[in-house]
């Protein structure tokens, strides 16, 4: 597993080599098929250019600055020594482990990209890895720390995942933003209890296990057959229209309606839990 930074993780006195792995691949977030911008005419790629209007010329890099904007074209120039200077300069590549929480109250809304951490290879250096690992797993906590990555600062999540611990890095708590007005939305409006029983029988209805391999994406599977067809020469079929669904006036009539359609379905294998739940009920 290719490591893009390695150093340790730390709390009290223990100190844990490790590596920072990415979890997922860089197209996670899009398709994995990447465009680039051509010129109709000639199919030659079209190069970005920094143009400065007042002076009406191409500008080099060594002519650029940043700038922030405090008014109406009125800007604070800041310069690279500046900012390297506020960066936190440190060499110790530590993930430094500042407190346990529960794992249950971390929102995943606080999480940003996951990445595993890989223990060092040397047999005695494991050790502390699983020993952490499992107190984690039977305490179910997770580890908030922080460490510094290409002289940047970054708040990050320790979890345990099978039979692995993970790094997740964290937003800010100004990063996010408030749910506020949506509370007050949900809490004005009131849920009469057969629309609940129906929903739940939906819920019921619908329930299977949770299988990573069924997550895939219709679109990338139509953008990659698309393009190997166009490469082949063929004409490409258009698609056809989606039948436009009539608004729903009656909320117990598509209740009803979703109930009966969700029975029909194959009947879907029910989580592991769930059956242990029955066995043990029984």
């Amino acid at each position: 597993m290719r490591t893009t930074w390695n150093g340790s993780l730390s709390f009290g006195l223990v100190s844990i080599p490790v590596g920072l792995a990415p979890a997922t691949k860089p197209a996670a977030r899009q398709s994995d098929v990447s465009f680039r911008l051509l010129h109709r005419e000639c199919l030659t790629p079209i190069k970005q250019k920094r143009w400065c209007p007042k002076h009406d010329k191409e500008v080099g890099p060594d002519e650029l600055v940043k700038g922030w904007e405090v008014a109406k074209g009125q800007f604070v120039i800041v310069e690279e020594e500046d900012l390297e200077a506020l960066e936190r300069r440190d060499d110790s590549r530590a993930i430094d482990i500042e407190r346990f929480v529960p794992l249950d109250a971390v929102d995943p809304i606080w999480m940003d990209r996951t990445y595993f951490l890989v223990p060092a290879a040397a047999p005695a250096q494991r050790r502390p890895y699983k020993l952490l690992l499992e107190a984690m797993q039977e305490s179910n906590m997770g580890a908030i720390g922080r460490f510094v990555r290409g002289g940047r600062e970054s708040l990050c999540l320790v979890r345990p995942r099978g039979t692995a611990l993970v790094l997740e890095t964290l937003y800010l708590a100004e990063d996010v933003f408030s749910q506020a007005e949506i509370d007050e939305a949900v809490d004005e409006t009131d849920v009469k209890q057969p629309e609940l029983e129906l929903a739940r029988q939906i819920i019921d209805g619908l329930a299977s296990a949770f299988e990573p391999a069924e997550l895939t994406s219709e679109y990338r599977r139509d953008l990659r057959a698309m393009l190997e067809a166009k490469q082949r020469g063929e004409a490409i079929a258009e698609p056809e229209p989606m039948p436009e669904q009539a608004p729903v006036i009656d909320l117990m009539e598509a209740l009803r309606a979703s109930v009966a359609a969700a029975k029909e379905q194959p009947k879907a294998a029910k989580p592991k839990a769930a059956r242990s739940r029955k066995r043990a009920r029984a």
